[in-house]
């Protein structure tokens, strides 16, 4: 146990010595500082008697002592009896010597005759006292030597003074007068009161010591029996602290490991265990660090995959999933040690690729990437092929910022995915305004259905014997106001990419029952109005109900709506028969759209629930230039008739194509020689004049 009053006799001493000690050194101090003061004051009132009496005396030994040896300034001195005079003016008094120095420090006169002749420019006294400064100091000497004899063991206080003269009404410094004078006496007398200052102090302290030393005895009692009792308790108190400790020793252990796990989720893919965005960024940050200080080079590789997205809406996102992790692995055996492999998105791969030495070393590195996907992906014994889109930005060259490199690569992807995909691409400055001007016309899209600047143009369709209207192609046009006409070919891909489909695809829905309508109010009947659908369209799942509601709204029946759908659309879809079963029960009619450029076989082709196939224009085009063409076309005609489908030839531009498609049976032709997409406006007003003509002519 903790002894009290030990510690506390022995603290309470030490302080109470020391008190003592700093008590005494105090009182001393003060009385020395005021007898430093009481004699110098008396110095100066010597030194102004001085002045006043003798001066005119010593002044001309002063005026010659720069000049003079120290024998001749003792000759001097002594001559005019300067030594006796001051003899018989301080005797009786505590003075025992006086020195006379000049301006420059040398001694003119002492009461001592060996010191007259001496220096003192470098004295501090001195040096204060010449300056107007009168200071005093307490020495005690062994010897001194005095007017007339030589004392023992003294108390000396020395005292420089100014010596003021006037000359022409201005005030100076003569010289200095350095006065002694025996303080022993009051040193003594000073010494002995302090000892009984310093034993009545101490006497005090002991006391109060004393009645300390009684009170904590009497604690340390009390605690002794108190700390027994505590004791027993204690040792309670361990055995459960220890147990209680063995708990949660265990369960910060468990905390470590979950507050482990956290931090490693925060910063990995939890599918792939790649790192993810946050610590993508904060290794590319380090990256950037380190090729400032070292002077070097790194790229960054965005990798997307191509059409991946086709996988899990046909295959399943588990499917998905496993595809991901083994091209996860593929990646990971390609990248160099100490480069980085991250997942910052659902199909979209980065890469940090340090000390590059150049644009070469990431070149590689990509082809090597892309060399991977040339092999198929086993997954649950399914062979799946895929490719990928790279995009390479490189530092210091395309900037020296996370975010703007992330950002110049990935449109270096989509740019490497515009030129065909399966490739990659560099940077250029050329990519930003694409990647802006695309920002630009999506945010332009999104606005256009409320702006009213789309429209629905319409294309003729038209039976091959008679020339009659059998029926229209809704197109959809957009006229920005900021930007102007826009092509399809431009926007359509945005709106697939960004989802804005889905709002487009209803509208021209809309749009075209609506005008089909109208068209029926002012005597124009256009037995059926074909409109392309697209893969998302058909993935909502909610498309026949979506058409019910329209054609309930707009009043027209199922019959006069034709769905063109492409075969990779179709290919797409893992429920595809399915929904096109729904959709041809509601009672609209479905048109196989781009026959022929698709992978789709015979066999599904007789199974499709299809009334139309429509013979793409890229084979019309090669018509009397091209026999392969020409057979090609010969064939789906055939097919289209075994399979008892209409057979409508898209993109006819010329009366031999005409001829051509005439001689071989093709029911409906489509192109601009029976007319260019149009308004609704226009579309109206020239078939009902083409009627009245028909009309006329019957």
């Amino acid at each position: 146990m903790f002894n009290l009053t030990r510690y506390f006799s022995t603290l309470s001493f030490a302080l109470i010595a020391l008190a003592a000690g700093l008590l005494t050194f105090y009182f001393r101090h003060i009385t020395y500082e005021q007898l430093l003061r009481h004699e110098q004051n008396r110095a100066e009132e010597f030194t102004q008697v001085f002045e006043n009496s003798l001066w005119p005396l010593f002044k001309p030994v002063m005026e010659n002592a720069q000049t003079d040896t120290p024998d001749v300034l003792q000759e001097r001195v002594a001559n005019v009896r300067l030594r006796e005079t001051l003899s018989n003016m301080t005797r009786g008094t505590s003075v025992i010597r006086i020195n006379i120095y000049t301006r420059n420090g040398i001694s003119t006169f002492s009461t001592d005759p060996r010191q007259v002749g001496d220096s003192k420019r470098d004295n501090p006294g001195f040096l204060s006292a010449v300056n107007g400064t009168p200071i005093s100091e307490l020495t005690h000497r062994n010897q001194f030597a005095t007017f007339e004899d030589t004392l023992q063991d003294r108390d000396v206080i020395s005292t420089y003074v100014p010596i003021h003269s006037t000359e022409k009404g201005q005030e100076r410094i003569d010289g200095v007068f350095e006065v002694y004078q025996d303080v022993t006496a009051f040193v003594q007398e000073a010494d002995q009161h302090l000892k009984w200052v310093s034993a009545g102090v101490a006497g005090v302290l002991a006391a109060l010591y004393l009645a300390q030393f009684m009170l904590v005895r009497h604690a340390q009692i009390i605690l002794r029996a108190q700390a027994r009792a505590l004791e027993a308790t204690n040792h309670d108190l361990d055995r459960r602290v220890q147990e209680r400790t063995h708990d949660l020793e265990n369960e910060i252990s468990e905390r470590r490991r979950a507050e482990l796990r956290l931090d490693y989720l925060a910063h990995h893919d939890p599918l792939t265990d790649l790192p993810n965005r946050l610590l993508f960024k904060e290794r590319l940050s380090q990256s950037l660090q380190r090729i400032r200080q070292h002077h070097t080079q790194l790229a960054v590789l965005f990798i997307d995959l191509d059409h991946f997205k086709d996988v899990n809406d046909t295959l399943g996102h588990s499917i998905g999933d496993t595809l991901l992790t083994i091209i996860t692995r593929r990646l990971q055996a390609c990248i160099r040690p100490g480069d980085t492999l991250a997942r910052i998105g659902g199909d979209e791969f980065i890469c940090i690729l340090e000390n590059t030495g150049g644009p070469a070393t990431a070149l590689e590195v990509a082809d090597q990437l892309l060399e991977l996907f040339r092999q198929p992906f086993t997954v649950d014994d399914k062979q799946l092929y895929l490719s990928a889109s790279v995009g390479i930005s490189q530092a210091p060259i395309d900037g020296m910022e996370v975010d703007v490199l992330v950002r110049k690569a990935d449109a270096a992807m989509y740019q490497a995915k515009a030129d065909g995909r399966n490739r990659s691409h560099f940077y250029t400055n050329a990519m930003t305004a694409y990647a802006q001007e695309r920002i630009q016309l999506e945010g332009l899209l999104r606005d256009a259905i409320t702006s009213n600047e789309l429209s629905v143009h319409f294309q003729p369709k038209v039976d091959v014997k008679s020339g009659r209207l059998l029926g229209a192609e809704a197109l959809l046009r957009w006229d920005s106001r900021e930007l102007g006409l826009i092509p399809p070919t431009r926007f359509i891909p945005l709106a697939e990419e960004t989802g804005f489909i889905m709002e487009l695809g209803f509208w021209i829905l809309c749009e075209t029952c609506r005008q089909i309508a109208l068209w029926d109010e002012a005597g124009l009947h256009v037995p059926v109005v074909s409109i392309n659908l697209s893969v998302k369209q058909l993935e909502r799942g909610n498309l026949p109900e979506l058409l019910r509601t329209i054609m309930r709204e707009t009043g027209i029946t199922p019959e006069r709506l034709e769905l063109e759908i492409t075969e990779s659309v179709i290919m797409a879809m893992e429920d595809a028969f399915a929904m096109l079963a729904d959709l041809r029960a509601l009672g609209v009619r479905l048109a196989l759209d781009d026959f022929g450029t698709g992978y789709s076989s015979l066999s599904y082709l007789r199974k499709l629930p299809v009334q139309t196939l429509k013979i793409d224009q890229g084979f019309i085009a090669g018509i009397g230039k091209n026999r392969s063409d020409e057979a090609i076309v010969q064939a789906m005609v055939d097919i289209s008739r075994s399979l008892n489908l209409s057979s409508v030839a898209e993109g006819v531009e010329t009366a031999e194509q005409f001829a051509f498609l005439r001689r071989l049976g093709c029911e409906q032709v489509q192109g601009f020689l029976f007319g260019k997409p149009v308004s609704a406006s226009e579309f109206q007003a020239h078939w009902q004049a083409q009627a009245v003509v028909d009309t006329v002519a019957g």
